[in-house]
């Protein structure tokens, strides 16, 4: 779980007009996570290096950055209570190299992963 100045550094920065906002890509189908689970898209790849070599397909690695397009309401915990989600709707994020299960939905490469495989949130 976030601590509580991890929470007031994301709320300032939420709040702050200078933060750029993260247009995320309308899917025609909605999606609704369930438990601790967030559906993540993730970001593309970079296609030629900067020195202008093309990259081929069969040795690109896995981005592992992405952009969150559903968050669900969090896993049960044995007391019967929600543990809350620490990442929202709209944040970019990295995660776990191998992490989650990817998926494609509206012509979309999409990866569903568990809030644990999330490693953190990236500020700009």
């Amino acid at each position: 779980m976030a601590t509580a100045t991890a929470k007031r550094d994301r709320a300032k920065i939420k709040d702050d007009p200078a933060t750029p906002t993260v247009a995320a890509p309308v899917l025609k189908t909605k999606l609704h996570p369930l438990g601790d689970r967030v559906i993540i898209q993730p970001s593309a790849n970079e296609e030629m290096t900067k020195s202008g070599i093309v990259i081929p397909d069969t040795v690109k690695e896995k981005p592992q950055e992405g952009t969150i397009l559903a968050v669900g309401p969090g896993r049960i915990l044995d007391d019967g209570k929600r543990e809350k989600v620490d990442v929202k709707k709209g944040d970019k994020v990295l995660y776990a190299k191998y992490a989650g299960t990817e998926f494609k939905l509206d012509g979309e490469e999409l990866l569903i992963v568990g809030q644990k495989d999330i490693l953190a949130v990236v500020v700009n």
